[in-house]
């Protein structure tokens, strides 16, 4: 069989254009700016995340009685729970500070005195706590849903502000069984409380970008706030601790400047009689409105500068 050999062909020439270069990065970024195309989940500016904010008010408001309403909804007693706490707590607290340690010597009205503490600190501790939980307690609406993040941190304040406003109520009743009637001081009340709602906010918001990153803060939070409550005030009179001790200037400054008992000594001064009696220093308003603005301002901006993080991990 005669052998054949079979010539293989050459590959047919084409006309076709070579495969273009690939864009560099910085062309794609220069394209998607042309057209309009952001970053996903990029940090709004300032201004925008404010409207961002503003323009979903109605479910701040919301979410915030919702979780108001859910809080006590397993137990019996219900929202009672939000008035028997603070009840409860100052009931504690009187019979070891203002029974077994006597602090209660040389305080008039010791108990409006004592419920007031209690019910302020209570409202400042509760609102810091919430925020550690802000957004770690809400993963699923965080990570599935895109809104300015600090929605969660504020509404949970709000929420704080509905239960202290309800159990106000309960407050005054128990003011005036001790003789603590309705008189005009009493509106002081009212930018207390804003400039306390204020500051406890802004310690939130830090809470809040605080226990995103770092969850153990949450465990923290308890220890510190119980030493942070035994330097405000709330049962012993910081003025009556101060006068006629040698302590070092820096510390009797600390103790009368801590925010805390700022705006407890506040509220005192506008619910409790023989605390309006005694003359308020003016630096202590200019100190409460301070304390507010830098707190505010400050935790507002420090949570917006880590939004584009918040779910992430």
């Amino acid at each position: 069989m005669p052998v054949t050999t079979q010539t293989l062909a050459p590959p047919p020439k084409t006309d076709a254009p070579a495969a273009p270069a690939a864009l560099t990065s910085e062309e794609l970024r220069a394209l998607a700016r042309r057209h309009g195309l952001t970053v996903s989940g990029a940090r709004p500016s300032l201004p925008s995340y404010v409207r961002q904010l503003w323009s979903r008010r109605d479910f701040i408001t919301a979410f915030a009685t919702a979780k108001l309403t859910a809080q006590y909804s397993q137990a019996k007693l219900g929202q009672i729970w939000q008035v028997m706490t603070p009840l409860l707590n100052a009931a504690v607290y009187y019979v070891i500070f203002g029974v077994l340690m006597d602090v209660k010597k040389g305080i008039a009205d010791y108990v409006p005195f004592l419920l007031t503490g209690v019910f302020a600190w209570t409202f400042t501790s509760q609102t810091i706590m919430t925020g550690t939980r802000a957004i770690s307690g809400n993963l699923g609406l965080v990570r599935a849903l895109h809104f300015p993040r600090a929605s969660l941190p504020i509404a949970l304040a709000i929420q704080q502000l509905q239960q202290l406003l309800f159990s106000l109520g309960a407050l005054v009743a128990i003011l005036v069984c001790f003789g603590e009637y309705p008189r005009p001081s009493w509106l002081l009340a009212i930018p207390a409380l804003l400039l306390q709602t204020l500051f406890s906010t802004g310690l939130a918001l830090v809470m809040a970008r605080w226990a995103a990153k770092t969850p153990d803060i949450a465990q923290l939070m308890p220890f510190i706030l119980r030493t942070w409550m035994y330097a405000s005030g709330v049962m012993w009179s910081i003025a009556h601790l101060t006068k006629g001790r040698d302590l070092p200037h820096a510390v009797i400054v600390a103790l009368q400047a801590n925010p805390a008992a700022v705006y407890i000594d506040l509220l005192r001064y506008a619910l409790v009689e023989s605390f309006h009696a005694s003359l308020l220093p003016p630096h202590v308003w200019a100190l409460a409105a301070g304390w507010a603005v830098v707190a505010f301002a400050g935790g507002f901006v420090y949570f917006w500068k880590a939004e584009e993080t918040y779910g992430r991990g």
